[in-house]
């Protein structure tokens, strides 16, 4: 009976160990690790890359649904809305977020509502309608709802939120790749892109790897002198302005 309990006791020690060894390895890439904005940038075109190998190194047993997430810095906003007033449109209600992206973007190699459910994706936020905004101080749920769908189609609009359903390709179960496009209009920081490997409905494994999105050359000088001088470039800003606004009543007196 003492054997009986012992061989139990090792079965049950070994089948963690064992679904451990199972699970599987993702080794993603990036086509570039670092994006420059310069005067003139239009935009970029990144391919996410990666390769889902057993702990062998070798083609992974089970088929696995990819998603892949971009999320770029986080910032403090207020969101106001519009109301139109006697033919003029004033500002009216508003809120604040402390915690939003400044760029998210989600590919998939399946529609995210078919491979989790609802609240698997609100944890790992996979998909703009499970995306945790965080507002500030005390809101109805009612409104904070209406001021979070108001926000993530402005973003949309502006090209920052994008949603590729069906955006991964996954090559004979080993190779998967998804391109995401960069706006002009992203802000410089540390952009991180985690990949999750997806079996009936649960998260198996996920691995992430990041892309530097920086200014150099003029605007970059001038990006870090409005951060390290913020008081000085204000000075230096007011007094351009002042000088711009008499040079040109200057010119158009001798005109």
């Amino acid at each position: 009976m003492r054997g009986l309990l012992w061989a139990i006791a090792l079965l049950c020690l070994a089948m963690p160990a064992k679904a451990q060894d199972e699970e599987p390895i993702l080794v993603p890439d990036i086509s570039e690790h670092r994006i420059v904005l310069r005067q003139g940038f239009t935009g970029a075109d990144l391919l996410m890359f990666g390769a889902i190998l057993d702990r062998a190194g070798r083609r992974a047993q089970e088929e696995y649904d990819i998603v892949v997430v971009l999320k770029g810095p986080t910032e403090e906003i207020r969101l106001r809305e519009k109301e139109r007033w006697f033919g003029i449109w004033i500002n009216a209600d508003s809120t604040a977020y402390r915690s939003v992206p400044s760029f998210y973007a989600i590919a998939s190699s399946r529609p995210v509502g078919e491979i989790v459910d609802d609240r698997t994706a609100s944890i790992y936020e996979l998909g703009l309608p499970w995306l945790q905004l965080s507002p500030s101080g005390s809101i109805d749920p009612t409104e904070q709802s209406r001021f979070s769908a108001g926000l993530v189609d402005l973003r949309q609009r502006q090209g920052l939120y994008r949603q590729y359903d069906s955006g991964v390709e996954v090559s004979e179960g080993v190779l998967y790749r998804a391109r995401f496009d960069i706006p002009s209009n992203v802000i410089p920081g540390r952009y991180v892109a985690e990949t999750f490997a997806i079996s009936d409905g649960r998260v198996i494994t996920s691995a992430t790897s990041e892309v530097e999105v920086r200014k150099e050359g003029f605007e970059g000088t001038v990006a870090r002198e409005a951060q390290d001088s913020a008081f000085l470039y204000g000075l230096f800003a007011v007094g351009l302005s002042v000088f711009m606004g008499w040079a040109a009543g200057r010119l158009f007196a001798l005109v």
